[in-house]
């Protein structure tokens, strides 16, 4: 496995993922980001100061990816994490948990001080992960992500 950060030739390819993860759990609605305008061009979304996306490549293949970028709430110094996805066939395999450690890792170079993420129930799996790495759930979101439709709120302080 190899961890590497995004490039173009990755867009259509997590979009995909990103898609069919989101269908798999019943979130490709509005609310979700399902109809996230830059999702088919997440390259370019993750350019600039506090933010980056990293794809995960198994034998040549992407297979998922996570981001970090910063995100206005009532804390200072909060980052968000962003569109961590696996290809259903990739997952207990410890990719997500190594895309999870490097962005927090980043997060963390960067001065962030907490770090904001939100899920949907459904995705049992990927909370079990987060509450594993010291994520703790939250009674009401933080800021204004765009998705509303999520359901479960967590925050890491880093």
């Amino acid at each position: 496995m190899k961890i590497r950060q995004i490039c173009t030739d990755d867009n259509s390819q997590l979009a995909k993922i990103i898609r069919d993860v989101l269908a798999e759990y019943g979130a490709n609605r509005p609310g979700f980001a399902w109809q996230d305008p830059e999702l088919d061009a997440l390259s370019q979304v993750y350019v600039g100061d506090g933010r980056r996306y990293w794809v995960a490549e198994l034998q040549g293949r992407v297979v998922g990816g996570v981001g970090i970028a910063p995100f206005d709430c009532h804390w200072p110094a909060t980052c968000e994490l962003q569109k961590m996805y696996l290809s259903r066939d990739c997952r207990g395999q410890g990719i997500g948990q190594t895309l999870l450690e490097t962005a927090l890792g980043y997060a963390r170079q960067q001065g962030y001080r907490h770090c904001y993420l939100e899920t949907f129930g459904p995705m049992l799996a990927a909370r079990g992960l987060y509450e594993a790495s010291g994520f703790e759930s939250l009674p009401a979101p933080w800021g204004d992500s765009g998705h509303t439709a999520c359901d479960c709120w967590m925050m890491k302080a880093l």
